[in-house]
């Protein structure tokens, strides 16, 4: 599983021109992406990692603060790229096998007391945000 996190001071995801998900403060806007051999045991510790994830202003956390999360799938984050000029997408999971592994994080982040808010899974997204710093980080288990 693998995430890239950039604080923002706001977010929002729209699908055909519904504003289907948004953070209007400081907080988290999350791409997550799904390896094909990733398992739902990840989602656990993704969803740990994230709360806590200390790159808040005063390097405080969700967990300590109260923001938001917008967690937008993404398995474009497993395209490779190191052959060629056309991207391969053979590491990333099939959506029947992605699609339950970032609910289950939504899902476990929303049991620690997040605030979350989500895309559209498989949907064509237009995803804006106002990067904090800028301030991006890409973790990965």
């Amino acid at each position: 599983m693998r995430a890239v996190v950039a604080r923002v001071t706001e977010a929002e995801v729209t699908v055909d021109g519904e504003r289907v998900g948004a953070i209007d403060e400081p907080g988290l806007l999350v791409l997550l992406g799904v390896h094909a051999e990733d398992t739902e045991a990840k989602a656990p510790l993704m969803a740990r990692k994230l709360h806590e994830l200390r790159i808040l202003r005063d390097e405080e956390s969700c967990a300590t603060t109260g923001a938001p999360l917008l967690v937008v799938s993404q398995f474009t984050l497993y395209g490779e790229t190191r052959k060629g000029r056309r991207p391969s997408w053979t590491a990333a999971a099939r959506p029947e096998h992605a699609e339950p592994l970032v609910d289950a994080v939504v899902r476990e982040l929303r049991q620690k007391g997040a605030r979350v808010e989500t895309g559209r899974f498989g949907a064509m997204m237009s995803v804006r945000s106002v990067n904090d710093g800028p301030f991006t980080v890409l973790v990965e288990l």
